[in-house]
């Protein structure tokens, strides 16, 4: 429907407008200043002085080794590697081992003992107990240890120093020796966490590597074994690199290769001898016989008896006894030789036969040595994955019997890549509180506190307060805006015995009376045709309907109008009320025809405004409103007077204001000024407007003009102080 964009609020916001709104709330705004800034001043100036301790590491790169006559040349290090030692550093453990090494679950300050005061340490370890929950034991209880160290971890401040690789651990406390204590133990913490890290690791990789490295053992043993088990099976024995088959016949090949030429230089020899024998040779020039020392001592001999023979001859003849002896023994020494020489002759052939036979018989086991080669060939195969098996096991075997030895050798002689370069020194003046850091605390804290304050006062304050806040809200046009009498008097002073349409009378001039004439103003020219008849309303009860109605009709009269007051609110006779009178007949005497309507009609002789009133009978329950003698008793009055002012009951409670509204001419809704709730304004429109009716506008009451000139940005009233002399019956 229309409404759901009229409702929808679009409140610029801009500099004008909140200044506006820290003039309208600039009362709690400085009450709550007043009271947070010293409070917050107090608490940081006046506490126990904080003194502050820093210490500081260095991180270089672990695995770079510098080589002996230069100088190590650190590589960058990864910004990611630094924040990962910060977070070690700001790590539960670093914290357990520093409370530990300077037992402070001993130390008053930490075990509870002694008074703990509420500062910004006790603040960040309650934000990290809730950020980083720790275990409880089995009874559901914090050990002392950890609970210390969160106290610390609230305490402590780790940073990176810039892009450096530099960390600073900054640590405050109450006494300067412990801030420096703890920075320092906090660092040596650190370090010897990062050692017994890897020591851990060391001794993990140890437990680990034992048990694999005997099982690594017993697979090269089984490997092995097979690799063995595998040769003898196939007799494939080897030395020197190679199978036994393989040596034998090589052995096999030079023996042969020996015999052969020993068999040709036999049979050479053989052939030799055979061919000077078959030539007529009696064998004396064989070569075997000139190297025969047998023979070359038979020819000595049969030379020396050829020698002795031939001086025998000489001397007795041929026939002497002597001589024939002599030729005997020649003959007998001659046969000799020839006998050593068929013996060597013979002898040649039968070491040609041997070489022969050792010749054929090595040829022959060279082949069965062949044989034996290729049957191994085919082993061998089996045997290369065998030994390959073999030596990928030893292979593996040998690398982790190398880790365990490298490990073993680091086994307490661990290092860390980060070093000292600065401890932390007792601090000679406190680091807190400082003056100008308590009053900027203080100023701050008291300014967001009483801004915080402010908002939530706006937030609260659901009444219109100026005219676009009742054309944005309610998207109906701003009739005017009323003046409460009391704001524009003197000091705010009324007589009680005064009465608001009384006081417009008296001082027609003033601001008051001016609000009631640009009511009028606009009532007369928002449409072409000037309105006979006009329902004055509201949402709900003591918005100043009456009293509007009522003042709205002496300005009328003021301005030569005929006007008459209906008090159409049987329940609360507001109209008679106002006046301060009561009577016993009115509209419903007169709707029932009772009285006339001269009779029951009634006038005020101060303001000349003619009204009907309700009388002071029980209310009827007779559906007056929405019979034909109200319609004709409507005409009858706009035929008597200029203008006729319904003074309804509000729309929210009672119904009979939208069966009036239908009959007017001109509906006119009533918003008390910062009071009545929007939603209350806006459920009554809804209300008004299911019903067929238009609401013409409506009017802002009972505002006090001097506060909207303070924080009605936005509205006319917003300048009263700029005009508001022009009233010549300002009092």
């Amino acid at each position: 429907m229309a409404t759901d964009k009229r409702f929808k609020v679009e409140d610029a916001i801009n500099l004008e407008s909140l200044i506006s709104d820290f003039r309208k709330y600039s009362r709690i705004f400085f009450l709550v200043f007043a009271v947070v800034f010293p409070a917050v001043f107090a608490l940081n100036y006046f506490r126990a002085p904080i003194y502050t301790s820093t210490s500081r590491v260095m991180i270089t790169n672990e695995n770079e080794q510098a080589l002996p006559g230069i100088a190590k040349n650190d590589s960058p290090i990864d910004t990611a590697t630094i924040d990962s030692e910060v977070e070690m550093l700001n790590s539960i453990g670093v914290a357990e081992r520093v409370v530990r090494e300077l037992n402070l679950e001993k130390d008053p300050e930490f075990n509870g003992t002694a008074s703990q005061g509420f500062g910004i340490g006790s603040i960040k370890a309650w934000v990290r107990g809730l950020t980083h929950p720790v275990q409880a034991n089995a009874k559901g209880e914090i050990e002392p240890v950890t609970r210390i160290a969160n106290i610390l971890l609230g305490n402590v401040d780790i940073n990176r120093v810039g892009t450096t690789r530099v960390i600073s651990i900054t640590y405050k406390n109450g006494s300067k020796v412990k801030a420096a204590n703890i920075a320092n133990s906090w660092t040596t913490a650190y370090l010897q966490a990062k050692i017994d890290a890897k020591e851990a690791v060391n001794q993990q990789a140890n437990g680990w590597l034992n048990p694999k490295i005997e099982e690594l053992r017993k697979q090269v043993e089984t490997a092995d074994r097979a690799v063995q088990e595998y040769k003898i099976r196939n007799n494939l024995l080897s030395a020197t690199g190679s199978t036994m088959a393989e040596q034998e016949i090589s052995d096999l090949n030079r023996q042969l290769a020996t015999v052969r030429v020993d068999q040709a230089e036999s049979a050479a020899r053989l052939s030799t001898a055979r061919r000077q024998l078959a030539n007529g040779s009696n064998g004396d020039d064989v070569g075997e016989s000139l190297n025969s020392s047998v023979v070359g001592s038979l020819r000595t001999q049969a030379a020396q008896i050829s020698a002795k023979l031939a001086e025998l001859q000489t001397r007795y003849g041929p026939a002497h006894p002597e001589v024939v002896r002599a030729k005997n023994q020649l003959a007998d020494v001659n046969g000799q030789i020839q006998s050593e020489i068929s013996r060597i002759i013979s002898n040649l052939e039968a070491q040609d036969q041997i070489q022969r036979q050792r010749a054929a018989s090595l040829i022959g086991s060279v082949g069965a040595a062949r044989g034996q080669l290729a049957s191994n060939s085919k082993a061998m195969v089996k045997l290369n994955e065998l030994e390959l098996n073999a030596q990928a096991v030893r292979q593996i075997y040998e690398s982790y019997l190398d880790r365990l030895k490298q490990t073993a050798s680091q086994s307490g002689l661990q290092t860390t890549n980060a070093t000292i370069v600065a401890e932390a020194k007792p601090a000679e003046a406190p680091s807190s509180p400082k003056l100008a850091i308590a009053l900027l605390l203080g100023f701050s804290c008291a300014s967001i506190a009483s801004g915080g304050a402010v908002m939530v006062r706006r937030s609260m304050d659901s009444g219109l307060v100026t005219s676009q806040d009742v054309e944005k809200s309610l998207g109906i046009n701003h009739l005017a805006s009323i003046p409460d009498l009391a704001s524009t008097v003197a000091n705010g002073k009324l007589s009680p015995s005064i009465k608001p349409h009384q006081h417009l009378v008296q001082r027609p001039l003033s601001a008051f009376a001016e609000g009631f004439r640009n009511l009028r103003a606009s009532m007369l020219y928002a449409n072409d045709k000037q309105p006979k008849i006009v329902a004055i309303t509201s949402a709900l009860p003591a918005e100043g309907k009456t009293t509007t109605t009522v003042c709205l009709a002496a300005a009328f009269v003021m301005a030569g109008n005929k006007v008459i007051v209906v008090d159409c609110d049987l329940r609360r006779r507001s109209v008679s009320a106002l006046f301060g009178k009561s009577f016993d007949k009115g509209l419903v005497e007169v709707m029932t025809d009772k009285v006339t309507l001269e009779e029951a009609t009634q006038k005020d002789e101060l303001t000349g405004v003619a009204y009907l009133p309700v009388s002071d009978q029980p209310v009827t329950t007779l559906d007056i409103f929405g019979s034909d003698g109200f319609d004709k008793l409507l005409d009858q009055l706009k035929q008597t007077y200029d203008v006729v002012l319904l003074d309804t009951a509000p729309i929210l409670p009672v119904a009979d204001t939208r069966i009036l509204a239908r009959k007017a001419d001109f509906v006119a809704l009533l918003v008390r000024w910062r009071q009545t709730p929007r939603r209350a304004v806006q459920a009554a429109l809804e209300i008004i407007e299911a019903a067929d009716v238009k609401v013409s506008g409506a009017a802002l009451v009972q505002v006090n003009i001097k506060e909207q000139s303070k924080y009605g940005y936005g509205d006319s009233g917003y300048y009263y102080k700029e005009y508001k002399n022009y009233y010549l019956d300002a009092s």
